[in-house]
């Protein structure tokens, strides 16, 4: 089963989220319905901005933390490479 590794934006430049998962439409569901006192809610953060499918979990998982290590430029910089506009991906999530 796929997962995935995807970040989220508030904006262009704006702030961002990190995160995995095995279904990638209904974690990006529960971060739109914007669950009170989240990092997601509280910096509006709501845009998919960059994903990428993993084969399994512990891949997905260990991309995630590699991510959430890196420096802040070094994220803007790879959503920059694949969405310049930083326009909302969900349109093209697989099924």
């Amino acid at each position: 089963m796929a997962h995935y590794v995807y970040i989220l934006a508030s904006r262009p430049g704006g702030a961002i989220y990190v995160g995995s998962t095995g279904d990638l439409r209904r974690r990006l569901k529960q971060h739109r319905m914007a669950r009170p006192g989240s990092h997601t809610a509280r910096y509006n953060i709501r845009t998919l901005v960059w994903f990428e499918e993993h084969p399994d979990f512990a891949a997905a998982f260990a991309r995630e933390r590699q991510l959430k290590n890196w420096q802040r430029t070094w994220k803007i910089r790879l959503i920059a490479e694949v969405n310049p506009a930083w326009s909302d991906l969900s349109p093209e999530i697989p099924f």
